[in-house]
């Protein structure tokens, strides 16, 4: 009996660690741990029929069997280290962190700004109709934002309290208009020309519906034998793209320095659908019961205007055009109901989140 038991625990031996030797990963050696050391083991079934048998066989039975237990618990433990350093290795080399990641939890995607996509919706509508996108220095000389645009000395929008000047030149300043960059355009290039020109300017403004920085898209339409009737054409196709297919512009009798006839443009309420009233029968709270909405400003380009470049072929005699302008954020405004147009800067994620 002593002999066949010895044989056994010795043939366990042998074969336990020959299966942990060859263990391909820590799942399969805690397999093999409860299957040669488990409470269910053969091994540990030999060691728990000790007292069965003869006083004389116990003691090498149980050293025996003590021995292959210590070996194969020293043999799992060696075997484990190997596996935890392969799988870590392989863990590190396929799941590589970018430690210049946000940590977790990991912060949401953002999204454009609803002025940028304000701007691009009315870049991408302009470019459709042949216009190229052109910019120019928010940091500007006095000539380009008011000389050249039939600013003479003395203009009231040269006073200090509608403008940013830059302390050290009075000659410079903070654009008011991003008009300047149709000017620079034409010197740029002889006629014709279709150009927008999308950018921030400053004034001297503060309140619900004005602020210091803003933004404006002005454009510019130059060569022969353009009229107010082809202003009135691109107002109603760069309107329906931004309102809707079913609005309408008008133009009005205004005033700018450099358009001469110079108009105002609405667009046609989408709220009432143009009526002034809305369903119920009360006065349409959008439009204050006109249904018409101030959009822009606009006109025929001043002959003093082309005059300052017209050594570029710009002569007012031979060429004529149009320009338009409006701000970006009263676009934006307009079409998702904000009225507080402070709030696109305050950067507050309640308001952002809604935009995404």
């Amino acid at each position: 009996m002593t002999e066949t038991a010895l044989d056994r625990i010795e043939a366990i031996g042998a074969e336990a660690e020959a299966a942990i030797e060859g263990a391909a990963g820590t799942a399969e050696l805690e397999e093999l741990r409860v299957r040669y050391l488990g409470r269910r083991a053969e091994l540990t079934a030999i060691l728990r029929g000790i007292a069965e048998l003869p006083a004389s066989e116990r003691g090498a039975v149980g050293a025996a069997g003590n021995r292959a237990r210590k070996s194969l618990e020293a043999a799992i433990e060696r075997r484990g280290s190997a596996l935890d350093a392969g799988e870590l290795e392989a863990r590190l080399s396929e799941d590589r962190v970018d430690v210049t990641l946000p940590g977790a939890p990991p912060r949401p995607v953002g999204h454009v700004h609803l002025i940028t996509r304000t701007t691009r919706l009315i870049e991408d509508t302009m470019i459709g109709l042949g216009y190229r996108v052109m910019e120019g220095p928010e940091v500007e000389h006095d000539y380009y934002n008011f000389t050249a645009l039939n600013h003479p000395p003395g203009h009231p929008a040269r006073m200090l309290q509608d403008t940013f000047y830059v302390q050290s030149d009075p000659e410079v300043l903070l654009r008011t208009h991003t008009s300047p960059v149709q000017v620079r355009g034409m010197e740029s290039q002889p006629p014709p020309i279709f150009m927008i020109a999308p950018g921030k300017v400053y004034r001297r403004d503060s309140d619900a519906t004005h602020s210091p920085m803003f933004h404006q898209v002005e454009g510019l339409a130059v060569g022969e034998g353009i009229t107010l009737a082809d202003l009135q054409g691109t107002l109603d196709e760069m309107l329906r793209a931004i309102f809707g297919g079913e609005r309408k512009a008008r133009m009005r009798p205004h005033f700018f320095p450099f358009t001469e006839p110079s108009v105002e443009f609405d667009v046609s309420c989408f709220q009432c659908e143009g009526t002034g009233a809305l369903a119920g029968g009360e006065r349409c709270n959008l439009c204050k019961g006109i249904g018409w909405i101030e959009v822009g400003g606009a006109g025929m380009v001043d002959p003093n205007v082309l005059g300052f470049v017209e050594s570029n072929g710009y002569d007012p005699e031979r060429v004529q055009g149009f320009a338009f302008g409006m701000g970006v954020e009263r676009i934006a405004m307009l079409r998702h109901g904000v009225p507080d147009l402070r709030r696109f800067f305050d950067n507050d994620v309640r308001v952002l989140e809604q935009f995404s």
